[in-house]
């Protein structure tokens, strides 16, 4: 069906089952792209952070929405994420810490005094880390964009630092909520689904992981995976001749970039044996950076997020 559960309905492997999943990756990684070795150190402190705190979201207690599966499947059907407008309560205390030790890690690996900046407004209380925290689950980019430039703040890495710390909880969110959807209606709306945005949050995938065969997109946020009924752009539909999908490199065909001519969109696409785990799916995008350059380096680019009415189903 459209809809992968990545994860199933089981819990998470272990966080060492995770890191040594993810360091066999990056030994891999670095085989080939010795100069990615900064890179890799700090997405290696990162994703230490976000796995831990995905452990002690998953040990806890993830919140029951009231989101009814017949009010879900509507929203669905309308093409509205089941997550967007709703008011979904986030443990802010339990995330607050992180959220500063990924400014520290980010200040170690490269960015210095703009990530400092940050902690430090999260610290005096300039800038509170609920309001931030609730904008990034939201997918709100233009409210974290004015509140960083008007305090000085660099807005992407903003934004970077709230999607990291949220990310083990919308994650949570969503594998509770559609990884067991027995109910026909929500069930229904679920293999219906054939959009080029998350279902659960509304965010564009970060790419495509083709596993024998079956393209599944993977959300940039929460990691949820979903499949389409058919093959075309991902944001506008568009499936002649302006969608095209190559190789830049001649010797990697496992390595593709889907560019559509009508929007100016593109996606990255890599054959793996299997489906990244929760949060490792970073590690597929840091691995096709060079994907992303040969499409920006012709005029591709990334569109913004999608807006959404959330008139009630």
């Amino acid at each position: 069906m459209p809809y992968v559960s990545v994860s199933a309905a089981k819990r998470p492997d272990p966080l060492g089952a995770v890191l040594d999943t993810a360091e066999r990756r990056w030994r891999a990684i670095l085989e080939a792209r010795a100069d990615l070795a900064p890179a890799i150190d700090l997405q290696r402190r990162l994703l230490t952070l976000v796995s831990e705190l995905g452990g002690t979201i998953e040990n806890g207690r993830v919140p029951r929405l009231s989101l009814p599966p017949k009010y879900l499947a509507a929203k669905l059907a309308r093409g509205v994420p089941a997550f967007a407008g709703e008011p979904i309560p986030l443990p802010v205390a339990l995330m607050r810490n992180t959220l500063v030790q990924l400014c520290d890690a980010l200040a170690a690996g490269g960015a210095g005094e703009t990530a400092t900046h940050i902690r430090d407004a999260i610290d005096n209380g300039s800038m509170e880390p609920g309001s931030l925290l609730a904008a990034s689950l939201a997918r709100n980019q233009a409210a974290i964009r004015t509140g960083a430039t008007r305090r000085g703040l660099a807005p992407d890495l903003v934004w970077l630092v709230a999607e990291l710390a949220v990310s083990p909880f919308v994650h949570a969110l969503q594998r509770t909520l559609f990884a067991n959807a027995t109910e026909d209606t929500l069930r229904s709306a679920l293999e219906g689904w054939d959009r080029g945005h998350c279902p659960a949050c509304g965010s564009w995938p970060a790419l495509a992981e083709v596993v024998g065969g079956h393209r599944t997109l993977r959300c940039s946020f929460c990691s949820s995976g979903w499949e389409l009924n058919h093959y075309a752009c991902i944001y506008c539909e568009e499936s002649g001749e302006p969608f095209v999908t190559a190789a830049p490199n001649e010797e990697r065909k496992d390595r593709r970039v889907e560019v559509c001519a009508a929007c100016g969109g593109y996606l990255k696409t890599v054959d793996l044996p299997e489906l990244s785990p929760f949060p490792l799916l970073s590690i597929s995008d840091i691995e096709t950076t060079d994907l992303d350059v040969a499409a920006m380096e012709h005029g591709y680019a990334r569109p913004a997020l999608k807006e959404f009415a959330t008139r009630k189903g």
